[in-house]
This record gives C-alpha cells, sequence and structure tokens, in this order.
C-alpha cells in the first residue's frame, strides 16, 4: 500500500455541491480517484452533477458506499465541525482543503484529534496524492510522475514547484503530502517523515518548510536520529523581517525563534542536503541519490 492513499481509496467530499467542491470533485474522479460519495446536510438522497451519491452524514457514506477518506471543501465557519464528524465516525483519513479555520476552532478539534483513531492532514493544504493511483485535493495532478521521491511541504505553491523539479529530473514522486501552514495543523512534518522514511516505495524525501514554529527543527531531530534515506530541505521566508507575517498564518518569526537561519542549521546538522533555492531541488536530490 502507498503511504495515506492508494488505488483502494474510496473518497467522500463533504462541501461536494460547493462551487470549490463541485470543481475539484471533477478533477479528482478525472485524475482516477475513486469518489464514491458526497456529503451536505440536507441534500441526502440526491446526486451531484458527477452522479455520486449525496447523505446528510459522514457516517453514512461509511456505512453504506465504504467510504475511508475524507476530502473537506466547507467554508471556514464549517469546516471545524467537519472535521470533527469524521473524528467522531473513526474515518482513517480526514484531508482538510479549507483555509482560513479560525484557530480557536482547531484548539477545539485538536483536543479530540490526538487521542483518536483519525489523521488529519491539514488544513489550508493542497492535498495528499500518490501519482498514478489516486490524490486527494486541488493539486494539478498532471505535474507528478509515478516514482520514489516523497514530499512534505507546509507550501502548496513549493510543492508544485519541487514536483515540477523531480519530474525535469526524471524522478517521479512516491507520495506528496501538503501538510499546512496554519497554526494548528494535524500531521506534521515529524509524522510525515516518519510514513514516508517506512515506505517502502520511497527511495529519497524532499522537506519543504516554512519561517516560524519549530516543527522543521523538530523533524530534523527525528532525521538525524532515524532516517537513513536522503533528504532534500528547503526553507521559505529566508528573507522575512521578524514579526512580520508572510503569506501562511503560521509563517512568522517570534521572540527570536522560527527564523530560516535556524531551521537550516538544525537541517544541515542533522545530514539535510539544504537547498537555498527550490529551483535547486531537483538536481540536488539527483545528486543526492547518487545518479
Amino acid at each position: 500500500m502507498a503511504v495515506l492513499v492508494d488505488n483502494n481509496t474510496r473518497v467522500v467530499v463533504q462541501g461536494i455541491t460547493g462551487k470549490e467542491g463541485s470543481f475539484h470533485t471533477s478533477q479528482m474522479i478525472e485524475y482516477g480517484t475513486k469518489v464514491v460519495a458526497g456529503v451536505t446536510p440536507g441534500k441526502g438522497g440526491q446526486k451531484s452533477e458527477h452522479g455520486v451519491p449525496i447523505f446528510n452524514t459522514l457516517k453514512d457514506t461509511m456505512d453504506k458506499e465504504g467510504a475511508n477518506v475524507a476530502a473537506i471543501f466547507v467554508p471556514p465557519a464549517f469546516a471545524a465541525d467537519a472535521i470533527m464528524e469524521g473524528v467522531l465516525a473513526e474515518i482513517p483519513l480526514v484531508v482538510c482543503i479549507t483555509e482560513g479555520i479560525p484557530a480557536h476552532d482547531m484548539l477545539r478539534v485538536w483536543s479530540v484529534l490526538r487521542n483518536s483513531k483519525t489523521r488529519l492532514v491539514g488544513p489550508n493544504c493542497p492535498g495528499v496524492i500518490s501519482p498514478g493511483k489516486c490524490k486527494i485535493g486541488i493539486m494539478p495532478g498532471f505535474i507528478h510522475k509515478e516514482g520514489t521521491i516523497g514530499v512534505v511541504s507546509r507550501s502548496g505553491t513549493l510543492t508544485y514547484e519541487s514536483v515540477g523539479q523531480l519530474s525535469i529530473q526524471g524522478l517521479g514522486q512516491s507520495t506528496c503530502i501538503g501538510i499546512g501552514g496554519d497554526p494548528i495543523i494535524g500531521t506534521n512534518h515529524t509524522d510525515a517523515l516518519k510514513l514516508l522514511n517506512e515506505d517502502p516505495n520511497t527511495e529519497g524525501i524532499v522537506m519543504i518548510g516554512e519561517i516560524g514554529g519549530t516543527a522543521e527543527e523538530e523533524a530534523a531531530e527525528y532525521i538525524k536520529n532515524f532516517v537513513k534515506k536522503p533528504v532534500v530541505g528547503f526553507i521559505a521566508g529566508q528573507t522575512a523581517p521578524p514579526g512580520k507575517r508572510m503569506g501562511h498564518a503560521g509563517a512568522i518569526i517570534s521572540g527570536g525563534m522560527g527564523t530560516a537561519i535556524s531551521k537550516m542549521n538544525a537541517m544541515k546538522a542533522a545530514g539535510v542536503h539544504v537547498c537555498l533555492s527550490p529551483a535547486d531541488i531537483g538536481v540536488t536530490m539527483k545528486k543526492a541519490l547518487g545518479k
């Protein structure tokens, strides 16, 4: 089985009748993802424009359609409740694309999520893709190629850039995980690294971080102690001034913590091949693999 998603993944889309949810459902189906159901309360019994059955609750989709992954395209005010519905239904994986969920709402989710049977990817993320098998989210499928390089990134745009660089070098991807740039997320860098490190189909790993927080330093410690595969890293926001938020809600340097330099130094000390520019990711990985 691939990391997180594969050919047997059966997806339910929460927010399938909304504009964004409907569009990306079409894209996922076109890629080959098995979208088996949608959830829109009050519209149970109907079908979406894609011919997908709609249910009132996520639990119903698990019981009747065998859904095992929930993709969330619900507006920010209701997205935390959508995540909680997945957690309470014990669906194995929730991928939340929604941007702008209040941090207070995510604190409530996290307090329940951490002791649950559900893994959350996101929110405010591009999603997860195992090229050639399944894509859940908003990433452009055509730039991805099947291969053996795992990618974990806080940035959606830089996920696509690194994938493009890898593909140019003839290096396909095993699984790409966009973990999201919010301060409170489900799966973090270290969690994703563990998955890719234990995956026999992953030969090398690309880790993309940003200023703010200490997640990358913690991930570097894990790499130092456990990862034997080559890791190529990049930190965005190298020229950001302290106290100035750059893009993502979590990308802010405060109290002298979370600087690009501290993260890059920690990664270098862990044996990560650190790039100063995202344009070097593909070439650097190729060299690290000895190809």
